[in-house]
């Protein structure tokens, strides 16, 4: 075998399709276009998304912005709201109970604002490395 004699498989390449030609071609009048409209005729086109004239999808549907759905779902608790707490095992309900959190919230995490000066044990609650750091200085510590 030399290169010369390399040939696709049969069957694999077709020629394409000389429309336009005439009645005999079976491609003649319309060329395979159809009969009428926008599209049949040269230079027919429409920009992505038209639709007819009709108010297009991407205009019915409401802007939203980049607010998250989840934003109040997750809230932030600073050191020294966590005084407020009356007792010193701090968990999400007693967050809520206290008011310090929404009571809507699904989680909540400690950050390294403000001070704290009474030991705290925190369980269930999320917490940032420096506000883990304060609370351990105070004498309180943190459950995972």
């Amino acid at each position: 075998m030399r290169l010369n004699d390399l040939r696709p498989a049969s069957g694999s390449k077709t020629s394409a399709q000389r429309v336009g030609r005439g009645y005999g071609s079976t491609r003649g009048s319309t060329a395979g276009r159809g009969d009428k409209g926008q599209k049949s005729r040269s230079g027919g086109y429409h920009k992505v998304g038209f639709e007819g004239g009709q108010m297009p999808l991407q205009r019915r549907l409401p802007k939203r912005g980049f607010r998250s759905l989840s934003r109040n779902r997750v809230a932030e608790v600073r050191l020294h709201e966590l005084m407020q707490v009356q007792n010193g095992d701090i968990d999400l309900a007693s967050l809520k109970a206290a008011g310090v959190i929404n009571r809507n919230a699904l989680r909540a995490k400690v950050i390294a604002t403000g001070k704290i000066d009474k030991p705290v044990t925190l369980r269930g609650v999320g917490v940032t490395a420096g506000a883990r750091e304060a609370i351990e200085q105070a004498g309180g510590r943190v459950e995972d």
